[in-house]
């Protein structure tokens, strides 16, 4: 019993070493170029409603469940989720700033509460040629903070944001 005690106070401790000692904020993107104009690709993406046609989290579930509220494209706009592999959350709009940066806060509320700021941002690389930047940063709380040490957001997030600005570029190119 003692030394069953002992394990247990051991394993804690470890953890909570690991969490004190972890990395909590993150920031995490992906860059792709697009070949159309700056305002073109800005419209877009600005757009709550047209994610469902180059996110892969939409297009790898066809039973999700979509509600959108207020003017979408500006502040306050608002997107709900809830897939059929238990995920649900709501974006919304937090900061346009016209023609460059569009910034939503992301609820999850299934399957674990979690809270991020995601960030699309434009700038023209040629007149026909969009250079687009499309992130995430937020704060891990524990357990995450732990397991991000082992898993990380690179691994975690990387294939689906490189799917997903690739779906974005051939989407746009095809117009």
């Amino acid at each position: 019993m003692t030394l069953f005690f002992y394990i247990i106070i051991g394993l804690i401790t470890f953890v909570a070493f690991l969490h004190a000692w972890a990395k909590k904020e993150y920031n995490f993107s992906r860059t792709v170029v697009i070949n159309r104009p700056k305002a073109e690709v800005y419209a877009f993406i600005r757009q709550l409603k047209k994610q469902p046609l180059w996110m892969p989290w939409f297009l790898n579930d066809p039973g999700v469940v979509l509600k959108f509220k207020g003017e979408d494209g500006k502040v306050g706009a608002s997107a709900y989720w809830k897939g059929s592999n238990n995920v649900e959350g709501i974006e919304k709009i937090v900061k346009v700033k016209e023609g460059k940066v569009f910034e939503t806060q992301l609820l999850f509320i299934k399957p674990y509460k979690s809270l991020s700021l995601c960030y699309m941002a434009v700038k023209e690389v040629e007149p026909n040629r969009t250079k687009m930047v499309w992130g995430v940063k937020g704060v891990h709380k524990f357990p995450a903070s732990v397991l991000m040490l082992f898993y990380g957001m690179d691994r975690a997030l990387g294939k689906d944001f490189e799917t997903g600005l690739y779906n974005l570029k051939i989407h746009l190119e095809r117009k």
